[in-house]
């Protein structure tokens, strides 16, 4: 946890704001990053939202930041969850969730875990929400001696699952191991039912509105439709957000949101992973209309 004065040396002390002041009408915007990031890669998406929003608080939870974001995704949901409250408490008008990449899990964990809520807009930005199945460089850089049809063997055993991203790993050739061994993703999927999904899936669907942004170039998220909902069957072939299982038995709530007509997804191509938030044209066509 930061302390005052780490927060006032922050080399972006204006993302690091407590206060939850609702400010010329707008609703304060919590974000939380991605892996391998942290406050400092979001600071032009401040700039963009204080350009169309003047005034609007914005807070990037200073939390798990670079290589601390490899920490176990249950842990970093905890920690997340203390500030995630004193923010909402600040704000009695609600809030706006903005979250990246891993961090749009790490979200969609806090919301179904939060009762009481007051999350408008829960915004998922590039996010791995139905898994990650794939050869890329964050692949690498984690487990450099594996390949994706090798790495469910380090994922899916309780060492496996202390790393953040084998708890949204999904290997489709591999779904008993998935299902008996991942102690994250199928458990906020609704994969392996268990005591909590009710609860989840009531407290999740106190959002008024959930917006999904991907694009086919991401070149991370894979398969990029994963931040749809959509996913790989054991053919490698996509299986769309309404084919999808957890869909169709409306286990944690998003076949409810887009019966409401509350799921809005927007796509964009030529965004590669690491330019989401700080392409203006996506923020300007996918994310404004929404932090009112």
């Amino acid at each position: 946890m930061k302390t005052p004065q780490m927060i006032r040396d922050s080399p972006v002390p204006l993302l690091l704001l407590l206060t939850g002041v609702c400010i010329n009408g707008y609703k304060p915007v919590i974000i939380v990053h991605g892996l391998f990031d942290g406050p400092k890669e979001f600071q032009t998406m401040f700039r963009y939202i204080n350009k169309v929003h003047p005034g609007t608080e914005v807070k990037v939870i200073d939390l798990y930041d670079n290589l601390s974001s490899l920490k176990p995704m249950w842990m970093q949901v905890q920690g997340f969850s203390k500030d995630f409250d004193d923010i909402m408490q600040k704000a009695p008008d609600g809030v706006h969730l903005l979250c990246f990449s891993q961090g749009g899990l790490i979200c969609r964990a806090l919301l179904s875990m939060a009762p009481g809520h007051k999350v408008h807009t829960f915004i998922s930005l590039s996010s791995p929400q139905a898994g990650q199945y794939g050869n890329t460089d964050y692949l690498k850089r984690v487990f450099p001696d594996f390949v994706k049809k090798t790495v469910f063997r380090i994922c899916y055993n309780r060492v496996g699952q202390k790393v953040s991203i084998c708890d949204y790993w999904n290997d489709p050739h591999h779904r008993s191991r998935y299902l008996q061994s991942n102690s994250f993703l199928a458990l906020l999927n609704g994969d392996r039912r268990h005591g909590k999904i009710k609860a989840w899936r009531e407290n999740f669907l106190r959002i008024k509105k959930l917006v999904l942004i991907g694009g086919p170039d991401d070149g991370v998220i894979t398969p990029w439709q994963s931040s749809h909902f959509g996913f790989y069957d054991s053919n490698e072939t996509i299986v769309e957000m309404r084919n999808q299982e957890f869909y169709r038995k409306d286990t944690f709530g998003l076949k409810t949101l887009n019966a409401r007509g509350d799921v809005s997804m927007c796509i964009h191509s030529g965004v590669k992973h690491i330019q989401w938030h700080s392409n203006y044209t996506v923020f300007r066509s996918c994310i404004e209309k929404w932090l009112t």
